[in-house]
């Protein structure tokens, strides 16, 4: 089962509050802790029902402990993927070019920020990946290899 926990941020079509500020505001806070809670609270249904969740997002910061706490299902694994922010922005540029998706927009931190705010500000917890170099096939056949470095 692949939960997304981006879909829990979209279903807010009023009164959205994003948190793309470098200081974001109380509400954008309080509803990146919900749309936590209610992916943790997805997987670990979906995780009742026997089946096997992978549930991804963009976590920093405590947020990605405050994440692993609010998920009961064990064992629990944790994988960070950490590519170059130069890998970044060019897988960036690809995308909107073949998808029109933009996902970095002016005034929101910028992919160095974000960069800056995983490598330095977030709990080294789980495995942590750098995939510039790698294929999504070889980044799969990794994580499977060394699962029990990713157990929380």
């Amino acid at each position: 089962m692949h939960v997304r926990g981006d879909v829990f941020r979209r279903m807010v079509v009023n009164g959205r509050a994003e948190m793309g500020p470098a200081d974001p505001p109380a509400e954008a806070v309080r509803q990146l802790r919900l749309r936590h809670a209610l992916a943790a609270s997805v997987a670990d249904e979906y995780a009742d029902a026997e089946f096997t969740v992978v549930l991804q997002d963009i976590i920093l910061g405590t947020h990605l402990t405050d994440m692993v706490a609010a998920i009961r299902t064990r064992p629990c694994h944790v994988v960070v993927l950490v590519p170059r922010p130069d890998v970044v922005r060019s897988r960036d540029q690809a995308r909107q070019i073949a998808q029109g998706k933009v996902a970095y927009r002016p005034g929101e931190l910028d992919i160095a920020a974000l960069d800056d705010q995983l490598r330095r500000r977030t709990p080294h917890i789980g495995l942590w990946l750098d995939t510039s170099e790698r294929t999504v096939n070889a980044t799969v056949a990794d994580i499977l290899a060394r699962r029990s470095e990713a157990a929380v």
